[in-house]
């Protein structure tokens, strides 16, 4: 793993923790998250609440 790569993990990482956060907080989000079918919902989902986590870290 690159020192970017690893850059990315991390950044990842910080993306999901701050998107529990938020969920966990939300019964409405919490509902919604729960409510997708696919890893493309929660993707898309938590993209349009601002969170970068579609990417996985050798993805360019």
């Amino acid at each position: 793993m690159s020192k970017k790569d690893y850059e990315r993990f991390l950044y990842k990482i910080e993306q999901l923790n701050q998107l529990v956060k938020l969920i966990n907080s939300s019964p409405e989000k919490y509902k919604l998250i729960t409510s997708c079918k696919t890893h493309e919902d929660v993707v898309e989902l938590a993209k349009l609440w601002g969170y970068e986590i579609g990417k996985r870290w050798g993805e360019s």
